[in-house]
C-alpha cells in the first residue's frame, strides 16, 4: 500500500508538472533549495554526528586521564607515607630499644590512624611478622609478597594487588567482611555461577626500614601497609569530584566514577535506584573482553546499570603485571543526545520555515507570470469549445503594462480576429463545397451498393457453380463403380442361388454399404443443390427432435467435461421434414461442444412463439463459450467461412440456413451479456413452402 501511494503521489506530482506554468516556475525557484538544502543539512548533520561524537570521546578520554593521575596519586602517597614512617627517627628507637609486639603493635596502631590507611604490617629481615594494627599472628610469613620481596632487596614499592577472604581475615576480620559484596544480576554481564565477590583490592606499599647502626646500613626489617579499596566510597566520590566537579558538564549530565575488581563494581557513585550504590553490579561482557582481555582503553558510549553513557574504561594492573581490574569515568550521553536532536530540530524548522516564506515569494511572482498565459490558454480552450468571440482583452488590470506578456496578449488577440474573418469565409466555401460533395457521394454510394452486390451474387453463384460441378463429377464417378458393385452383387446371388446363403450377411453387409455410399453421394449434391433434395413435410414435436439429437450427440459430449441444461416448453409441431431438422440442431449442438474444449454448459431451450403474426416455435441452442466477435457474427451463414483452423469447411451454418429457410423459418446468433452464444431456430407451425420430395 506504501507503494502504491507513493507512486500515486509522484504520478501526480509529475503530472502537475507537465500540465501546470506555476507550478513550473514555482519548481524552478524551489528545486534547487528543496534538493540541495536538504543534501547540505544531511552532510552537516552526519559529519556533526560524527564530530561531536569525537569530541565526547575526546572529554571521556581526558577525564580518564585525570583519573588515572589521582589513582596514581593516592598510590604514590600510600606509598610515600609508608616508606616515611619506615624511616622516622621515632620508629627507629622502638626498634633499638627491641620492646615488645605489643608495645609495637600499639605504636603501629598510633601510626595507622595518622597515616590514615587499614592495616600496618613491621616485618624482620626475613620477612616474618613482628608486630602488627590487625590479626597476623607472631612470626608469620609475608615473603611471598612481591612488594615485600622488593622491599627485602632494599627498594620501596607500592603496589595494587588481590588478596582473598582468607588474607584478608588474616590480616583484619573487619576487612574480609567489608570486602565482601554479593553480585547483582547486570543486562549484558557475562555468564557466571558466583553469588558474591570476596576478594578485596588493596592498594599496599612496602618500604625497607634501614639501621644506621648497622654497617652500611643494612636492613633490619620492611614496614608494609595498605588501603582496601572495596567499598572506599570515599576515594572514589574523591576522584569523581576531581573528574567532574560541580558545573563541568553541560546540559544536566552527570559525571560517574568507578573502581572494579575484574568486572564487579567495587566501589562506584552509579546509582541502582535513587540512594543505592550500584556496588555488585557487573560490566558487560563486551567491555570485559576489550579491558581485561585484550588490554585495550575503552573509549565509546555502554550502558552502565540502567542508561547510556559515554564511558572510558583503563586496565589496573597487579604486581605481577596481570589485569586485575579496571578503573571507569563516564557521563550521561543522553542530555548530549537530546542537545543534538534539539540542534537538528532546530535546523529541520528553520528549513521549512525559509522554504515556506520562499515559497510564498514564489508564488506571488510566479502569479504574476502564470495569469496572463493561463487567460491565453482559456481563450484558446474557450475557441476550440466553439466561442469564437472569445478574446484575452489587455485592457485587463493583470495585463496591464507594457511588458513582453501584455504585447504577447494583443498580438493573439489580434491574430484571433484575423483567423475569425477567414473561418467565416473558409465556412461559406466549405458548406457549398459539402452539398457538391455529398451530392457527388450519394451517387457514388448508390453506384458502389449496386457494385458490391453485384459481385456478391457473382462470387456466391461462382462458388455454388464450383461446387455443383464438382459434386456432379464426384457423384457420377463413385456412382459408375457403386452401379457395377450392385450389379454384381445381383448376379452373385442369382448364380449362386442356394449355395449363397452360408454368405448372405457378407453380401447383405456389402448392399448396406453400397446404400450407405449412394446416401453420401445424395447428401453431397443436397450441398450444391438444396432445394432439388428436400424432404417431405410431416408435423414434428421439437422436443422430441431435440432429445433424438442429444443422443447422436452423446458421443461427442463424452469427450469434453459438458453439462447439459434442459427447457423444454414447446407444445406445438412444427411443419417440417424431420431429418432435416435433426441435421440442422446436431450442427449447433456439435458447434456448441466444439466451442467449450474445456467444459461448459450446453443450454437447450424450446417453446412456442409468434412472429409477424404467424404462429410457430422455436429451439435456442446455447453454450458458455468465448462467445462470436462482432465481425464474425457477420458473417457467420457465409459459405466457406469458418472460425476453426484445422478442420471445417464453412457449409454447416450455410447449409443449416438453407434447409431452415426452405420451411419459412429463420435462424438467429447471438451473444448475451452473461457470456456464450445462443443460436435460435424457429420454424412456422404450418408453412407455405412447396417442396420437391428426395
Amino acid at each position: 500500500m506504501l507503494r502504491v501511494g507513493g507512486l500515486g503521489i509522484f504520478t501526480g506530482i509529475a503530472a502537475r508538472f507537465r500540465g501546470s506554468l506555476r507550478f513550473k516556475l514555482l519548481a524552478l525557484a524551489l528545486g534547487p533549495l528543496l534538493v540541495a538544502v536538504p543534501i547540505l543539512i544531511g552532510i552537516l548533520a552526519g559529519w556533526g554526528a560524527v564530530y561531536y561524537d569525537r569530541l565526547l570521546i575526546t572529554k571521556v578520554q581526558s577525564d580518564l586521564a585525570v583519573a588515572h593521575g589521582y589513582f596514581d596519586q593516592v598510590r604514590e602517597g600510600v606509598g610515600r607515607r609508608v616508606e616515611t614512617l619506615a624511616g622516622s627517627e621515632r620508629l627507629a628507637r622502638a626498634l633499638r630499644e627491641r620492646p615488645g609486639a605489643v608495645a609495637l603493635g600499639e605504636l603501629l596502631r598510633e601510626m595507622q590512624q595518622q597515616l590514615k590507611i587499614d592495616f600496618l604490617i613491621l616485618l624482620d629481615s626475613n620477612g616474618r611478622v613482628r608486630a602488627a594494627t590487625g590479626g597476623p599472628a607472631i612470626g608469620s610469613s609475608y615473603s611471598e609478597w612481591e612488594v615485600v620481596r622488593r622491599a627485602l632487596s632494599g627498594h620501596a614499592e607500592t603496589e595494587v594487588d588481590i588478596l582473598d577472604a582468607v588474607q584478608l581475615a588474616v590480616i583484619d576480620p573487619a576487612l574480609a567482611e567489608k570486602a565482601r559484596t554479593p553480585l547483582i544480576a547486570t543486562r549484558n554481564a557475562q555468564t557466571t555461577q558466583r553469588n558474591e565477590e570476596t576478594r578485596g583490592m588493596v592498594m599496599h606499599a612496602a618500604a625497607p626500614i634501614v639501621s644506621a647502626a648497622r654497617e652500611g646500613g643494612a636492613s633490619v626489617g620492611v614496614l608494609v601497609g595498605g588501603l582496601l579499596l572495596n567499598k572506599n566510597l570515599e576515594f572514589v566520590d574523591r576522584i569523581n569530584d576531581i573528574v567532574y566537579p560541580e558545573g563541568a558538564l553541560p546540559l544536566g549530565s552527570v559525571g560517574t566514577a568507578t573502581l572494579f575488581l575484574d568486572d564487579v563494581r567495587i566501589a562506584t557513585n552509579v546509582r541502582l535506584f535513587e540512594n543505592v550504590r550500584a556496588i555488585g553490579t557487573r560490566v558487560s561482557a563486551e567491555v570485559r573482553h576489550t579491558v581485561l582481555d585484550l588490554g585495550r582503553t575503552w573509549l565509546d558510549r555502554a550502558f552502565v546499570v540502567n542508561d547510556w553513557y559515554v564511558s572510558a574504561y583503563e586496565p589496573v594492573i597487579d604486581s605481577r603485571g596481570q589485569r586485575v581490574g579496571m578503573l571507569y569515568v563516564g557521563f550521561l550521553e543522553g542530555p548530549f543526545q537530546h542537545a543534538r536532536q534539539l540542534a537538528l530540530a532546530a535546523v529541520a524548522l528553520l528549513f521549512v520555515l525559509t522554504v515556506a516564506v520562499a515559497a510564498f515569494v514564489s508564488l506571488r511572482l510566479a502569479r504574476h507570470v502564470s495569469q496572463p498565459v493561463e487567460r491565453m490558454h482559456g481563450t484558446m480552450s474557450a475557441i476550440e469549445s466553439g466561442q469564437t468571440e472569445a478574446r484575452v482583452g489587455t485592457h485587463l488590470p493583470d495585463l496591464a503594462g507594457a511588458d513582453e506578456l501584455a504585447e504577447l496578449a494583443a498580438h493573439f488577440d489580434r491574430l484571433l480576429d484575423r483567423l475569425e474573418t477567414q473561418t467565416d469565409a473558409l465556412q461559406r466555401w466549405g458548406s457549398e463545397l459539402d452539398s457538391k460533395v455529398a451530392e457527388r457521394t450519394q451517387e457514388l454510394a448508390t453506384a458502389n451498393q449496386t457494385l458490391r452486390s453485384a459481385q456478391q451474387r457473382l462470387v456466391m453463384s461462382e462458388k455454388l457453380a464450383a461446387i455443383g460441378q464438382l459434386a456432379a463429377g464426384v457423384a457420377h464417378e463413385i456412382n459408375n463403380p457403386v452401379a457395377v458393385i450392385q450389379g454384381n452383387l445381383d448376379v452373385l446371388r442369382e448364380t449362386l442361388g442356394d449355395a449363397a446363403e452360408p454368405a448372405m450377411p457378407e453380401i447383405r453387409l456389402i448392399q448396406d454399404q453400397v446404400f450407405r455410399i449412394r446416401l453420401i453421394v445424395t447428401k453431397l449434391l443436397q450441398f450444391a443443390r438444396p432445394a432439388e433434395y428436400a424432404g417431405y413435410l410431416e408435423p414434428v414435436a421439437l422436443d422430441q427432435v431435440v432429445q433424438d439429437s442429444l443422443v447422436l450427440v452423446a458421443h461427442q459430449m463424452r469427450k469434453t467435461n459438458v453439462a447439459v441444461t434442459q427447457e423444454m416448453r414447446a407444445t406445438r409441431p412444427v411443419s417440417v421434414n424431420r431429418n432435416e431438422l435433426q441435421q440442422v440442431l446436431i450442427n449447433l449442438m456439435v458447434n456448441a461442444l466444439q466451442a467449450m474444449p474445456e467444459g461448459g454448459t450446453l443450454r437447450l431451450v424450446s417453446g412456442d412463439r409468434e412472429e409477424g403474426g404467424v404462429p410457430g416455435g422455436f429451439v435456442a441452442v446455447g453454450d458458455s463459450g468465448p462467445g462470436i466477435t462482432p465481425e464474425d457474427r457477420e458473417r457467420l451463414f457465409d459459405p466457406f467461412f469458418t472460425t476453426k483452423t484445422s478442420d471445417g469447411t464453412g457449409l454447416g451454418l450455410w447449409v443449416s440456413l438453407g434447409l431452415v429457410q426452405r420451411y419459412a423459418g429463420r435462424i438467429e446468433a447471438a451473444c448475451p451479456p452473461a457470456g456464450g452464444s445462443v443460436f435460435t431456430v424457429w420454424l412456422p407451425n404450418e408453412t407455405s413452402v412447396e417442396v420437391t420430395a428426395a
